[in-house]
């Protein structure tokens, strides 16, 4: 999501997915940046890169990405940190040159912590705060995220994936909720937490469509549950099961190609109960709001409600903005966030909860940011003991 302005203004094809789908990462990842060292190492391999999506359509992308908390208070261990290791692509097989390609696209991940914790596990599990830090940081070891097929039609106004899927790559999508380059807190990302999410590699389906200049509308249905270290299992679970999830989304933007970081939508959703999930029934709806103001300043209101379905909130609300003087440069995110915590999930009478976040990406080279961020817990709803948590965040990329 490094570059605010520049990301898809030049492209007349509508890009529906977020800034963690694959094929969008590959090209922001691919711009030149306003980098404290400008100069791009290994020069070489990105010339070749470039050359085999110009002549085959097959476009790769590689990156690692470290991170580290460390809390003031905790009810066990007070550190976290982790790693992972991501292989990525799409190759143009169908349509190659038009507007209207068909892509198979695929993640491989490689996950695993550095000590004790894992980030995933450290809200939850060690500070008894309801909600997630770096929810992609865990101790999976190597899984899988997408395996689909990627069709699109009427000149790239509507596209079709079908296969093994991240939700979150479609789902109330928001340019600063990225793990790997905006806020560390999941309550700034998909849902607010008040939304069921489905393991990656879901198989299903999914899709999106201009239906004006404007509007558009985005709908997927997939498993509610699936093994991201075992994905072929999903066709099963798909036939046998009939656990799924569905969302549908409306959405307005000024203009297509603005649709990354400026648009307004709501989202509906649905899951069925599934033991296997270890969710109960449940639906919900979300709301976005996200505005760029003279390319720079990016203010956004985003929340939801929930009515059971497993979630970590059943109402939440979300306010913040991101800032970038330079197109391609740092990048300053600061949000709030109110939640109350799901009765189903958790029990009643537990305290309304409080985040605040704020993170500064540095672009020190052309393929290589860190990121430290401070977060401010207030009434964590799972640690009566303590009525807030300072939490002091580092994140390392490096995409090649």
């Amino acid at each position: 999501m490094g570059v605010f302005a520049d990301v898809y203004a030049q492209e007349s094809t509508v890009r529906f997915g977020g800034p963690d789908a694959v094929e969008n990462q590959i090209e922001e990842d691919s711009r030149e940046k306003k980098a404290v060292i400008e100069q791009r190492a290994a020069q070489t391999w990105f010339d070749w890169k470039k050359g085999m999506q110009e002549k085959h359509g097959l476009s790769l992308g590689l990156d690692y990405t470290g991170v580290y908390f460390n809390a003031d208070s905790s009810l066990d261990k007070d550190t976290a940190s982790s790693g992972i290791f991501r292989f990525f692509g799409s190759w143009d097989l169908v349509g190659k040159g038009t507007k209207n390609t068909g892509a198979f696209v695929w993640k491989v991940e490689h996950r695993h912590k550095y000590g004790d914790v894992a980030p995933s596990e450290f809200g939850l599990g060690h500070l008894g705060y309801v909600g997630l830090f770096e929810a992609s940081f865990s101790d999976q070891g190597t899984r899988w995220t997408n395996l689909y097929w990627r069709q699109r039609f009427n000149d790239g106004k509507v596209t079709l994936v079908g296969g093994f899927l991240d939700a979150t790559d479609y789902l109330d999508v928001f340019v600063l909720g990225s793990p790997w380059t905006g806020f560390a807190n999941f309550a700034f990302s998909t849902g607010t937490y008040t939304m069921f999410i489905p393991n990656d590699v879901t198989l299903g389906v999914a899709a999106g469509a201009m239906l004006s200049d404007k509007m558009y509308l985005i709908g997927g249905l997939t498993n509610a549950y699936s093994d991201p270290t075992e994905p072929f299992d999903g066709i099963d679970t798909f036939i046998d099961d009939n656990e799924y999830f569905t969302s549908i989304e409306l959405g307005w933007t000024p203009s297509h190609d603005r649709i990354y970081f400026d648009n307004t939508h709501i989202t509906l959703w649905h899951v069925d109960e599934s033991e296997k999930a270890g969710a109960q029934e449940g639906w919900g709806a979300a709301f976005s709001y996200v505005s760029f103001i003279n390319d720079k300043l990016m203010p956004f209101v985003r929340g939801g409600y929930a009515d059971d379905g497993g979630t970590l909130m059943q109402k939440s609300l979300s306010v913040g903005l991101g800032y970038q003087e330079v197109a391609g440069r740092d990048l300053l995110g600061v949000g709030f966030n109110w939640g109350e915590p799901n009765e189903t999930t958790f029990t009643t009478g537990l305290d309304n909860q409080y985040t605040m976040e704020l993170f500064y990406r540095f672009q020190l080279a052309q393929q290589f940011a860190i990121t430290p961020n401070i977060e401010y817990l207030k009434n964590p709803a799972l640690n009566p003991d303590e009525s807030q948590i300072w939490v002091f965040g580092l994140r390392a990329r490096l995409a090649i």
